[in-house]
């Protein structure tokens, strides 16, 4: 009986062994980092660099055209039209300051909004502040 379990143990060794072996060898390869380009690793990875984006200086353009407006390749900014080409609300929207909840009407929407939004900014900060 010994003799058997020998000769079985001798041909796993030489038989199957090597064939099992074989095939937890085969890992992945590391990919090959781009020629030139080097990412810098910070702690949580590879760190983007800052494109910078070509500010606008042309005076005439800046005047005539809503620089920004052309998110395409192809194409240009929007021209700017005459104001009369405008709808009338347009020119009577806020553009100077936040209106203060005190001076907004208690019926309208917008103080209720506003209301709720300070309530939610006023519960967020109380929160930061319990300690467990």
């Amino acid at each position: 009986m010994t003799s058997l379990t020998a000769v079985f143990q001798m041909a796993r060794q030489r038989l199957i062994a090597p064939a099992i072996g074989n095939w937890a060898r085969f890992y992945a390869a590391k990919p090959a980092a781009a020629a030139g380009k080097k990412k810098k690793l910070g702690k949580l990875g590879p760190i983007m660099e800052k494109k910078v984006i070509p500010v606008e200086t042309d005076a005439n353009k800046l005047v005539n055209y809503v620089c920004g407006s052309n998110y395409l390749k192809t194409g240009e900014d929007v021209k700017i039209k005459p104001d009369a080409e405008y709808p009338d609300w347009l020119w009577t929207l806020n553009t100077e300051r936040i209106i203060p909840l005190d001076e907004l009407e208690p019926d309208s929407k917008q103080y209720w909004r506003r209301l709720r939004k300070l309530a939610l900014r006023r519960n967020n900060q109380l929160s930061k502040l319990k300690k467990f």
